[in-house]
């Protein structure tokens, strides 16, 4: 189990000391530029990277979806077999239309890579104020089932239902990550979310292999809470929880939430984890579109998610260095971008770093 360590307790550096030699092999990485603000947020992070001499090397693909001869949307096969090869990927944000007939790329790229955890840190940033301090919480959402299966139909003409899948094996699996993850990062709390209150068999299960998980990890406090319990004390003090694993649509929902008590989807980086050893971390807002192309985007989220990836494949040094980095730029206050109440370029965002 690699170790997402985040914001480590640690003296802030300059952020004009990034370059630096190193001898590490080089590792391939697959790049997904995305959709709107993507490429530019994405080129900022392979600035960044190049200062900072992290030894990665890019490989950018287009995942616009290709219609095979059946007729289907499918992920281009250059993009899979990129991400096969290589393991691991940075993704910016990715457009979906909204309506019918129009393939979900995030939810693709979930389902043929088997991403089954989603891993959310939200963490207070010093120097950047907001109405709650010292917020220090990770979301753990099952990222392949759930509401977002994708199993919908029309019964009857204006009656359209939804099914809500949840299956023993992936929560299993969530939940195992969790506790794992609490312990690789000496956090003592899991707690649980879900409504078995109302959703007695669905969310049942997924409660029950939590508790099973739970006793095999008995060093780990282990909490239950129902959804709209912990939306209700999030909002009132989020310094009570620690790590939360949940199934697919709560997590959806609650790591939004709590991006916001840190300043928002533009400071929030995100990883997803999958079987047979891949993993994508993204930026998880928007593309943006009203603004792309203006050099006006904010890559702080996109970059973080970046130092997730580097502490993922055990690059720790370029990782702790390019954090501290972040903190300074955005603690300076002098090259903030306008979402984060500043008037700065992304290109002058990026220079702070360099």
């Amino acid at each position: 189990m690699s170790v997402f360590g985040f914001f480590r307790k640690s003296t802030v550096s300059s952020a004009k000391t990034l370059a630096r030699t190193f001898s590490r092999e080089v590792q391939k990485v697959t790049l997904i530029p995305g959709d709107g603000i993507g490429p530019e947020i994405s080129a900022s992070v392979q600035q960044i990277f190049g200062a900072a001499n992290v030894p990665v090397d890019w490989e950018s693909v287009d995942v616009t979806p290709e219609r095979g001869p059946d007729g289907r949307t499918r992920l281009p096969p250059a993009a899979v077999e990129s991400m096969n090869r290589n393991k691991i990927g940075l993704k910016g944000p990715l457009a979906t239309p909204i309506g019918k007939g129009h393939m979900s790329l995030n939810l693709a790229l979930r389902k043929e890579f088997d991403l089954y955890a989603n891993v959310r840190p939200c963490k207070s940033l010093e120097g950047y104020k907001t109405v709650y301090d010292d917020v220090d919480l990770v979301t753990i959402r099952e990222n392949t089932e759930g509401e977002y299966s994708g199993i919908e139909h029309e019964i009857v003409d204006g009656v359209v239902q939804s099914i809500k899948l949840i299956t023993r094996e992936a929560s299993m699996r969530v939940a195992q990550f969790a506790f794992e993850f609490a312990r690789n990062n000496n956090r003592p709390t899991v707690t649980a979310v879900h409504k078995a209150n109302i959703m007695r068999m669905s969310d049942g299960l997924f409660l029950r292999c939590c508790r099973e998980v739970a006793e095999q990890h008995r060093d780990i406090k282990f909490r239950e809470m129902y959804l709209d319990t912990v939306c209700l004390n999030m909002v009132q003090d989020p310094t009570q929880f620690d790590v939360l694993v949940m199934p697919n649509l709560y997590g959806d929902i609650l790591s939004d939430l709590c991006a916001g008590l840190v300043g928002g989807l533009g400071v929030t980086p995100s990883g997803n984890i999958g079987a047979g050893g891949v993993a994508i971390f993204e930026s998880v807002h928007g593309t943006a579109p009203d603004i792309a192309g203006e050099d006006k985007a904010n890559p702080t989220a996109l970059l973080l998610s970046a130092v997730m990836m580097l502490r993922h494949m055990e690059i720790h040094e370029q990782a702790t260095r390019i954090e501290q980095a972040v903190l300074t730029v955005i603690g300076e206050r002098k090259h903030l971008t306008g979402d984060l109440n500043g008037s700065a370029m992304c290109s002058e965002f990026t220079e702070g770093y360099l």
